[in-house]
């Protein structure tokens, strides 16, 4: 089952709004999609450096 989701209106600068276009081409994806993706690396980078 799929957990819920919730929108979060969010502005972007011209230059990042530009890029996740070029990503979400490049990949065949959404912007949506590229956005969780960026996120989801930068989570999984921070809980790398966490000490155990």
């Amino acid at each position: 089952m799929k957990k819920p989701t919730i929108q979060l209106p969010i502005r972007f600068p011209h230059d990042v709004k530009a890029w996740l276009e070029a990503q979400a081409d490049k990949n065949g994806s959404s912007q949506n999609s590229e956005v969780i993706r960026a996120v989801r690396d930068r989570m999984a980078r921070v809980d790398d450096q966490q000490p155990a």
